[in-house]
């Protein structure tokens, strides 16, 4: 199963691509999507449309883990965040996609096994989970990565109790 994981941000997005089999999960490919800081709203949300579609089409992932947005004290933050993931929901809606969403606890339970890891620590579990050579870079990109292998771990039970 080939899952796209996504870390939602307007500025930057990470996403990251994972090829699961029988409890094997392999990297295909990671990044980020960024847009200008200067940029008017609507514009860096219609860029983070266009990005995440082409990615959908050159990647072709059978199914989408999002992490679910984490309110934090910035208001303003939150909502262009909403905004973006939104935006991605969209995309990944259109393209037909089963669409898993998971909260940043869950996702550290599944990939460090401790909802308290700290980014260093579910940097080296992706690393070593996806036996690359190096922390995956971007922060965005390995967080992305991290949801990505989360939902490899856990898609299968969520798919079957859905009837997916």
């Amino acid at each position: 199963m080939r899952t796209i994981g996504i870390d939602p941000g307007t500025a930057i997005m990470g996403w990251g691509v994972v090829d699961a089999d029988g409890g094997q999960v392999r990297p295909v490919d990671f990044g980020v999507l960024t847009t200008p800081s200067g940029m008017a709203q609507p514009e860096r949300l219609r860029l983070l449309y266009d990005g995440i579609t082409e990615l959908l089409l050159r990647l072709r992932p059978e199914t989408a883990a999002v992490e679910e947005l984490f309110f934090g004290k910035n208001v303003n933050t939150a909502i262009t965040v909403g905004q973006a993931r939104g935006v991605i929901l969209l995309a990944l809606q259109q393209a037909g996609l089963p669409i898993f969403e998971y909260k940043p606890l869950v996702v550290k339970q599944a990939v460090a096994g401790y909802g308290g890891a700290d980014k260093r620590q579910m940097q080296e579990m992706v690393r070593m989970t996806l036996g690359l050579a190096e922390r995956p870079r971007p922060d965005d990109a390995a967080d992305a990565l991290a949801v990505a292998v989360c939902h490899a771990y856990t898609g299968p039970t969520l798919q079957r109790i859905q009837g997916l």
